[in-house]
């Protein structure tokens, strides 16, 4: 009767301790839910990345800049976006409840590019002469359009081999008709007359002559 009551207490001591630990790891547990503006004249940012550090998580604010993040009390948010200085947000420990709202201010961010000096060339003979032997590569729309040529994509289809949703269709369509013949034996063509005629057309043809290529 003593053994029975201390394994009881000890059941439910663990049983307690479980809900403590889940207890404290549900109210470490944050929702924020922000808006991410201009620090100068408070318009939306959008395409804002807005990193948890050290975790490996993130989103994306939309296009009016609005974005949602679940995160733990305590770890600290990066946002970045080009044209932009990277700000970070510690998010505080003593939050009371499981949501935040926040609005971050991104300031603009002044980069300078080296210098490009344009020149002319030096005489008509030096352009007739590039404007017949430079090759002057292609730029992003003129390789997209070679890219989605019907001729080009064709030839893809024809020696690309098949993905995994592919292979899982053949596979699904060998099983189905598989399965037609499950409890029966599979018929045999040799006593089929149409496949009979069709082996003698083809021998007029002369489909089974031995050709030189």
């Amino acid at each position: 009767m003593r053994l029975r009551f201390i394994h009881c207490l000890a059941t439910l001591l663990c049983l307690w301790s479980m809900r403590a630990t889940a207890q404290s790891f549900y109210d470490n547990v944050i929702q924020i839910n922000g808006v991410t503006m201009t620090a100068d004249s408070l318009r939306a940012v959008p395409g804002v990345t807005v990193l948890v550090k050290n975790k490996n998580r993130g989103v994306e604010s939309s296009e009016t800049g609005v974005f949602t993040i679940v995160c733990y009390k305590g770890d600290t948010l990066e946002f970045t976006a080009l044209g932009f200085r990277s700000k970070d947000f510690v998010v505080p420990k003593d939050i009371q409840g499981q949501y935040f709202s926040l609005i971050q201010l991104m300031a603009q961010d002044t980069f300078y590019l080296p210098e490009t000096i344009i020149r002319p060339l030096p005489g008509k003979g030096t352009f007739d002469y590039a404007f017949t032997h430079w090759r002057i590569p292609n730029d992003k729309y003129e390789i997209a359009r070679r890219n989605t040529d019907a001729v080009t994509l064709r030839a893809l289809a024809a020696t690309l081999p098949r993905d995994g949703r592919e292979n899982q269709s053949a596979y699904q369509n060998m099983q189905a008709q598989a399965a037609i013949y499950y409890g029966q034996q599979k018929p045999m063509n040799i006593m089929n007359p149409l496949a009979w005629a069709e082996f003698f057309e083809a021998w007029k043809r002369g489909d089974f002559r031995k050709k030189d290529y």
